[in-house]
């Protein structure tokens, strides 16, 4: 596959996982609750990713380091569909974007990388990128006020960029080796069957309350399973190029479109700006480390 060709089928797949997340905002606002979300995404992903693997003849055997990654995977999922719930879904998922950085700083904590201080040189943008798309002093200038508004979901989102930071450390140090098919179906069911117990246990394994919900629901998992899915074919056909980084650091800018479109959430310029400025940094991190 060409470099090009590379780019605009990661940027569709990045798409795919934007949409995806409005998609889980609009059940969720007509009924479905966090965890059903989570399960019913998780499950069918988990059962086509089986599907898969027995297809293609893939060798599936118990992994106990891919557990503990599989409840990091619960933990980010639940986080960051809770919040889209409190915040508009590309605000969200700017704040859940940081996690290549937290990855960094992990490998350099844990000395896995030597510390390389130019890939310092993209945070202060991402800093000032965050703090314009969160638009962090609101209209009136009052950051108390506008932190007491949005700080929930930004802590949730943050929470889920910890979790899913984590997520890459351990599959980079862990499970490197193992097929990404078995790899992704281990976490996939883990979180299915956490979030289904943990759901069950709170009662609150709620379904939507309308169609359009139950449409909401089905697409959710349609989009998330084809996109995961689809990485898997397209990444190893790329070479792991920077381009891959940058394609699909897209994804908060195509919730951006798609939310406005469906949930009638608008930002004001200057946030679209911070929002670009928050993607291009993260790109530029990409871009050095390789």
């Amino acid at each position: 596959m060409s470099a090009r060709l590379g780019i605009l089928v990661l940027a569709g797949i990045a798409t795919l996982f934007g949409a995806n997340h409005v998609a889980a905002r609009y059940a969720i606002d007509h009924g479905a609750s966090v965890a059903g979300a989570v399960a019913t995404r998780s499950a069918c992903t988990a059962l086509v990713l089986l599907l898969l693997i027995k297809i293609t003849n893939t060798k599936l055997f118990f992994v106990k380091k891919a557990l503990p990654v599989g409840v990091l995977v619960a933990i980010q999922s639940f986080c960051l569909y809770t919040a889209v719930t409190k915040i508009p879904v590309a605000l969200a998922l700017l704040v859940f974007q940081l996690f290549p950085l937290l990855f960094v700083l992990l490998s350099w904590l844990t000395g896995r990388e030597h510390p390389r201080w130019s890939s310092l040189a993209p945070v202060p943008l991402a800093v000032v990128g965050l703090a314009l798309a969160l638009d962090v002093y609101g209209k009136a200038g009052d950051f108390a006020g506008r932190w007491a508004e949005i700080g929930a979901g930004v802590g949730w989102a943050f929470g889920a960029a910890v979790a899913f930071a984590l997520v890459v450390f351990f599959n980079t140090h862990w499970l490197k080796a193992l097929d990404g098919r078995v790899r992704t179906f281990y976490m996939m069911s883990v979180t299915a069957l956490l979030t289904l117990a943990g759901g069950a246990a709170a009662g609150a394994l709620a379904l939507p309350g309308d169609p359009g919900g139950w449409v909401a629901l089905a697409l959710l998992t349609l989009l998330y399973g084809a996109a995961i899915t689809s990485l898997f074919v397209v990444l190893p056909r790329l070479g792991g190029g920077a381009a891959s980084t940058i394609a699909l650091n897209f994804e908060p800018i195509a919730a951006l479109g798609i939310a406005w479109v469906v949930l009638g959430q608008a930002i004001a310029p200057l946030q679209v700006l911070g929002a670009f400025a928050v993607v291009g940094a993260i790109a530029w991190l990409g871009a050095i480390r390789r």
